[in-house]
């Protein structure tokens, strides 16, 4: 039932709203709304909405559309929702016309067939403004990404990409490979997760670390629970040696043992590394390997923030380091990471998961 205008709280800034459903973030306020009306107010800043694992009605889906096509939403998470084929449609009609939304969460299986990856397609390549792309849990297979990918290797502003999960082959990821371009290319990916795709072999694997060795963009590469064992991570240890870039490596669950670990203690021992964070839970490797590396990463850190120049803190940025405090908190459980500092500068060592988007844009992978 829609509600009437008189029904409706007038919606500020300073609004709070609570009501059974779905959640809408107005700027920089949380509104609880269930009804199947968004407003959005031309003069408000852009909200984000997020529904988890509901069924949309279409009068729900076109209040969505509606408030994406007048560029009233930044963020939108519908994951694990259902919805109709049509209506899948329609969202990704108003997406390709969204001036405003820089996120996106389709995870957990709302790209449920090769039509839906293609009405995704076709929006990912009329849209402009998106940065954040969570695919995670989508039966894509390599067929769904070569039909995504000339969208996904052209968009002007996407920085961000989770594919965990996916069913993926050595195809898929060369074609992800692409979007890692070398020193002196167009810009790439800054953060991408691949974790659960145990299709990939060692040669898909191997030409990632390639391409990750020579990638001026990447930050954040999460391949947890592949597995990969310690021949891979060999080549990625590499690959880590070679990046000016990469800060953060997730590497748990991928069956990994000392041998892995010890390659990774003698690279931060030995070599100057932009390497912050080295995810290694859940393999079997000895507690005191861990700690010996998670002390290293830990210097290297102390000497960059000695020879930074003193910064103020950002409240966002802050905000935005928790949110990756909490991402690795199964090391942080033994070992002490090291402390972040806001992204301002090159001499700045540190890691936003929300690709520079701020505290209200959510980043997360799901298992």
């Amino acid at each position: 039932m829609m509600l009437t205008e008189s029904r409706l709280t007038p919606l500020t800034p300073d609004t709070s709203v609570t009501l059974p459903g779905f959640q809408l973030l107005w700027a920089d306020r949380t509104i609880e709304s269930g009804v199947p009306v968004l407003p959005v107010a031309s003069a408000m800043l852009p909200a984000s909405i997020q529904i988890t694992g509901e069924m949309l009605s279409a009068a729900e889906v076109q209040d969505i559309c509606e408030s994406l096509k007048e560029d009233g939403v930044r963020l939108l998470s519908v994951r694990g929702c259902q919805l109709s084929d049509r209506d899948f449609g329609r969202v990704c009609r108003s997406v390709a016309e969204s001036r405003s939304l820089a996120q996106l969460n389709l995870n957990l299986g709302v790209v449920s067939s090769i039509g839906r990856t293609r009405h995704l397609a076709d929006a990912l390549k009329t849209n402009r403004s998106l940065q954040t792309l969570f695919l995670h849990g989508s039966p894509l297979l390599d067929a769904g990404l070569v039909t995504l990918n000339p969208a996904l290797s052209t968009h002007p502003s996407l920085v961000c990409l989770d594919l965990g999960d996916c069913m993926l082959g050595d195809e898929a990821l060369g074609l992800i490979c692409g979007m890692l371009p070398p020193d002196g290319a167009k810009s790439g990916l800054r953060e991408l997760t691949l974790s659960a795709n145990p299709g990939i072999s060692s040669k898909g694997w191997a030409r990632l670390s390639i391409a990750v060795a020579h990638s001026s963009q990447l930050r954040v590469l999460n391949l947890d629970y592949n597995p990969l064992g310690d021949q891979i991570a060999g080549m990625l240890a590499v690959a880590v040696a070679s990046s000016r870039t990469l800060e953060v490596l997730d590497l748990e669950g991928t069956g990994l043992t000392n041998q892995s670990a010890q390659v990774f203690l003698d690279m931060v021992e030995n070599y100057p590394t932009s390497l912050r964070v080295l995810v290694l839970a859940e393999n079997d490797i000895s507690p005191e390997l861990q700690q010996q590396i998670c002390d290293l990463l830990s210097e290297g850190e102390d000497d960059d923030d000695r020879e930074a120049l003193p910064l103020v803190p950002d409240p966002a940025s802050i905000t935005a380091f928790q949110q990756i405090r909490d991402k690795y908190h199964p090391i942080r459980d033994k070992y002490q990471l090291p402390a972040w500092l806001p992204h301002s500068n090159s001499s700045t060592q540190a890691v936003l998961l929300t690709s520079g988007l701020g505290e209200s844009l959510l980043a997360e992978t799901e298992m």
